[in-house]
Formats: structure tokens, sequence, C-alpha cells
């Protein structure tokens, strides 16, 4: 037996989310407008059904499938590419969006990428064989990290990542590495952004390009420094 399982998302209308993922790279395989509008896409080995439903809000969808891969880096560099190609820039904020590679608690680096339609593909690769939840680390920074991270990446939640940061940043009797702040901070403007506070998301990345790194500092932190270049654009 051969199975495969291929979701069905909704979206208001299908033209522009057809055109966001053309300009991914992927091919329109099927499209029709009546009796209903539908429509599909492909990518390699990635196929994705969707359907128009006038009273469906992108902006508060939750509609999101997972995409394994064994290159999420080199997909992730293809969809950056392509969107800057298209936009003029990587769309970091807002409808369409990319996100940048993380590596997760639960043995998976991904990325995620939000359509014109609200629509949320999660990319992945394994990084482990074991996928439960690594338990968060005991240190205050990297315990806060640990919690923002898998709030803003996996439960899409930039309110209370927001929360948590704050909270942390606010602590007087101990100080964060300089990896720890430019991490807090870069995390802090990417969430800023997504919830409109352009403001706060301007103090936070001025405060990150600030950071003294050394080579080998900024060497760990290169996902970090990447996204502070896109969040700066």
């Amino acid at each position: 037996m051969d199975e495969k399982t291929i979701p069905i998302l909704p979206c208001r209308t299908i033209q522009p989310v057809l055109d966001f993922y053309t300009a991914l790279g992927f091919e329109v395989t099927f499209q029709q407008k009546s009796p209903n509008p539908y429509a599909v896409v492909q990518r390699g080995g990635i196929m994705l059904h969707f359907f128009g439903m006038k009273r469906y809000e992108p902006t508060t969808s939750f509609s999101t499938c997972y995409v394994e891969t064994d290159d999420v880096d080199g997909l992730h560099e293809a969809f950056r590419t392509s969107l800057k190609a298209t936009y003029g820039r990587i769309p970091t904020r807002g409808l369409p969006r990319i996100g940048p590679v993380k590596d997760m608690s639960y043995g998976m680096r991904q990325f995620l990428v939000t359509d014109p339609g609200g629509n949320c593909l999660r990319i992945g690769q394994r990084t482990s064989l074991d996928q439960h939840h690594r338990p968060a680390p005991e240190e205050t920074f990297s315990r806060a990290l640990h919690h923002a991270s898998l709030l803003a990446e996996s439960k899409d939640d930039p309110a209370s990542a927001a929360k948590v940061i704050d909270r942390v940043l606010r602590i007087e009797d101990e100080r964060p590495s300089p990896v720890q702040l430019l991490r807090l901070l870069v995390l802090r403007a990417d969430v800023a952004g997504r919830l409109g506070d352009e403001g706060t998301a301007a103090s936070a990345l001025a405060q990150a390009a600030a950071i003294h790194l050394t080579p080998r500092q900024r060497e760990s932190a290169r996902d970090d420094l990447e996204r502070l270049d896109e969040l700066r654009v």
C-alpha cells in the first residue's frame, strides 16, 4: 500500500495564494473557478490543495501543515531568494511572511512560511530520532529563550513570547551573555513586528545591532545574525 496525505487549506481568494506559491517555485497543476474555487500546487514532493471561502479571515487563521525535508537550509534559502526577487525584500511580518531557520527543542530544525491566505507551512528536517521536547534549561536566559522560541515558532503565539522576553530582560541581578542577549533581542524584534509594534521592533533591532561579538560568538549566533539583517531591511 502506498498512501499519502494531502492538506486542503482555506483562503479567501485563490489567485493571490497561487501567485505566492508560484513565486516560491511551485507549479499550479489544477485550478477551477466553479462550482467552487479550488486549486492545487506542487513543488517536488510537496503538494498543497486550496479552496476558496468568502467569509474566511486570513489574519486569524490557524490552518497549518508540516513539511519534512532532508535539506531545510537549502529550501529556506531558495524560498528567501525567490521572495526577495518577487517582493524586492524578504517579507518578515504581515502576510505573506517567512521566518528564520531554528533548531527546536524537539529534534527538528525548521522554519515557518505563512502564505497570503494565512496558512502556515512548518518546514523542518529531523536532527534527532527523539521527537520529545527536551527539558527546559535551568539557566535563566537559556530557559527564557527556550520558552519564547517555542511560543513564537511552534505555538505561533508572539504576544506570549514577547512577555517572556520582556520579563527576563527586566531582571537586574543577572545579565545574559552577549549571544544570549542578541538572540533575545532579535526574537523580541521579530515578534514585535508580527504584532505590529514597530517602535519596540526598531528599538530591539538597534540594541541587537550594537552588541559586539567575537568571531567565535558570531559563528554560534549565525542564524540570529542572518535574521537580524533581514529584519533591519
